[in-house]
């Protein structure tokens, strides 16, 4: 069996045709998903980056294997302690290794080790390929590797190839011969000039008048043309969506290189192919542009299309609703495989359901963001309710709850108007901390350590400087309002 796992970072569903997008962003994803299995509601349990691919890689929740920031101590995963053997824990339940065992040799192509200093995600590979670049490279370089490997190896019969894309991450950069592809497009509908107005008198890290972080960078003006620094108008807007959409677009269109060559090779029929992300991207909702910084719907859901000949042949082109996490799927790969799931994994296989044809999952989903907020969320039902612990500048309120079936962009928190849903989701919430604390890493919350350490890693110490750009910006009642909730030197 082969397995070509497409990775694209930052990948919103609702970006992409087959999810029902209105801009022509994917042809190559859109002919895929009519051939395989699309999931509509699967989730990465912990974001954004680094705690998403170490949840994939582990099998297991951020608060049980440790990671859920970008920094500090739970930016990496615990260690095995006094009853380590010659092979760490990590090394015998990883995904790659488990693969392993179903004689498959496992491949990775992703600088996302090197960006992130996130050296456990070998664990398993047989070989790592690493264009080099942080993360800042384009589709042709990865697919330059990619391709090389299938050329070299592709024919052989026991294989998992990992290839990662990184253009929908910001800085938006697709090539300039990609040109302005939708500038005939409507933009989506929802983030109109009266609610950008709303969000321009607001702060908040990567806020309409910071969408780069805590301040326009101009050292990016040259370099990333396509990304907006504020949203100062709508045609900002446009530019973000269009840099956006373009970077998916990019990615795209390498996926459909691949896919022909699978096709040229005569081994498309006898390859599993798996499409997915770490994580998604907030564009404009919560007024945060351009990154991701919550465990909101628009960061946590993330795309999953499955084609495996022989398994899922009578579900080609169709849609499943269930509630499931990205380990799930993972899970559901070794099980498939007739590869043991380790008890340790926090992931549940869906085989059965599969080979059944049944549309089953989770009643709920708990998901965790530690890197620019501390919060975390259950999703269930058509609502989100997001508890924050730290809200990382943007003073969100507490306890936010949207009805996603209504409100999809979260533009109203009803958890003042619908308090019984509201105590509903922070009694799942309650419910579900409980249950996972028993097995923590550390032996605590992880997200209250971040919190103790200082806050999340890319809001840590950033607090005087911001306070200044606020005042000299006439934003006073919003720096006055972080100020009297964090103090000055946060």
């Amino acid at each position: 069996m082969r397995i070509l796992y497409i990775d694209i970072d930052t990948l919103r569903p609702d970006h992409l045709g087959c999810y029902g997008y209105h801009r022509k962003t994917s042809p190559n994803i859109d002919a895929l998903a009519g051939q395989a299995v699309q999931f509509n509601s699967v989730h990465a349990s912990d974001v954004p980056c680094l705690p998403s691919r170490s949840a994939l890689l582990t099998g297991r929740f951020g608060i049980h294997n440790g990671v859920v920031n970008h920094g500090g101590t739970d930016a990496d995963p615990v260690l095995g302690g006094p009853d380590r053997q010659f092979w760490s824990q990590l090394q015998i339940d990883s995904f790659p290794s488990r693969l392993k065992r179903a004689g498959l040799k496992t491949v990775t192509v992703s600088s996302f080790a090197q960006r992130h200093s996130a050296f456990h995600w070998h664990a398993g590979f047989d070989e790592a390929y690493n264009v080099g670049k942080y993360g800042l490279e384009t589709a042709d370089e990865v697919h330059a590797v990619a391709s090389d490997w299938l050329t070299r190896e592709g024919s052989a019969d026991k294989w998992f190839l990992h290839v990662h894309m990184w253009d929908p991450h910001t800085p938006y950069r697709a090539h300039e011969s990609y040109g302005e592809p939708f500038a005939g497009d409507e933009i989506p509908s929802w983030l109109t000039d009266e609610i950008r107005q709303q969000h321009w008198l607001r702060g908040g890290p990567h806020s309409a008048r910071e969408c780069v972080g805590f301040a326009p960078r101009a050292d990016w003006l040259k370099q990333f043309p396509r990304q907006p620094q504020e949203m100062n108008d709508m045609s900002a807007v446009r530019k973000m969506f269009d840099g956006y959409d373009t970077g998916v677009l990019m990615a795209d269109d390498y996926v459909g290189r691949i896919l022909n060559q699978l096709v040229e090779m005569g081994i498309e029929e006898e390859t599993v192919i798996m499409l997915s992300s770490d994580h998604g991207e907030t564009l404009g909702e919560l007024n945060i542009y351009c990154d991701h910084h919550v465990a909101d719907q628009m960061t946590t859901r993330i795309p999953f299309l499955l084609k495996w000949p022989g398994v899922t042949d009578e579900l080609s082109g169709q849609q499943l609703d269930a509630l499931h996490y990205q380990i799930d799927l993972s899970a559901t790969v070794l099980d498939l495989l007739d590869v043991k799931v380790p008890s340790s994994w926090d992931g549940i296989s869906i085989k059965s359901d599969l080979q059944k044809g049944n549309d089953l999952g989770r009643d709920c989903l708990v998901v965790s963001q530690g890197a620019w907020t501390c919060q975390r969320s259950v999703r269930w039902q058509d609502y989100i309710c997001i508890q924050s612990l730290h809200d990382g500048y943007h003073l969100f309120d507490d306890v936010m709850l949207f009805d996603l079936a209504n409100d999809p962009h979260e533009t109203d928190n009803i958890a003042q108007s619908n308090t019984l849903t509201r105590d509903e989701g922070l009694s799942l919430l309650g419910d579900w901390l409980g249950g996972m604390m028993q097995d923590a890493a550390r032996g605590c919350d992880p997200l209250q350590n971040v919190i103790n350490e200082g806050g999340p890693y890319h809001v840590k110490n950033q607090l005087k400087n911001y306070l200044s750009r606020l005042r000299d910006t006439d934003r006073h009642a919003f720096a006055d309002a972080l100020e009297q909730k964090f103090g000055s030197a946060s």
